[in-house]
């Protein structure tokens, strides 16, 4: 089975991006994807700020990321740039990290402003830990993305027909021996 980890940098469980995860992990559990969290948020603010590597929650999280297929990494724009608090954890990872995974960035901002956050930005941290294959990824708006009144999340404009096609590319690289018949991105499974 694949497996992916989603590393999420907002500081809020009730952001947008927490929201945008939520969508991105109902399209990767209908195609048998295992998921892996990491919400930095929820990490000792010591063991961050200290950078203690010996923490027992940042030596876990960093065996997750190693042992997976995949490495979402999920931020809200911040000054222009991902958050701090996802700066200071991408610091604490061990370099070469993200060598053989597939990388997929996904930023939410508040105006299409910083819509090159994710490559003036956010590559180059992903690169400098070793990255080789970074998918597009995905940047959306902030008012793209809701909840749906029912439990479930709902996204607005073209953001839904980006997302299927930039999954379906990520579906690929992970299962590759799965037919397009055979993923499930979009839609209603027939």
């Amino acid at each position: 089975m694949a497996k992916i980890t989603i590393i999420s940098g907002s500081p809020s469980k009730n952001s947008r991006t927490e929201k945008f995860i939520r969508y991105l992990e109902t399209k990767l559990q209908a195609n048998h994807v295992q998921i892996n969290r990491i919400f930095v948020r929820d990490f000792s603010s010591d063991d961050l700020v200290y950078a203690n590597f010996e923490s027992d929650a940042i030596r876990d999280s960093i065996q997750q990321i190693e042992e997976s297929d995949a490495v979402v990494v999920a931020t809200p724009v911040y000054k222009a740039a991902y958050t701090g608090l996802l700066k200071i954890y991408l610091d604490m990872l061990p370099q070469g990290i993200f060598t053989s995974k597939i990388m997929y960035p996904l930023v939410v901002g508040g105006s299409p402003a910083h819509l090159l956050v994710i490559d003036y930005a956010l590559k180059p941290i992903l690169c400098a830990l070793g990255a080789r294959t970074i998918l597009p990824g995905i940047y959306c708006l902030d008012n793209q993305v809701s909840e749906d009144g029912q439990g479930g999340i709902s996204v607005q404009g073209d953001l839904k027909k980006r997302f299927d096609s930039s999954m379906e590319e990520l579906l690929n690289r992970m299962l590759p021996n799965q037919t397009n018949e055979q993923l499930y991105v979009g839609g209603n499974r027939s």
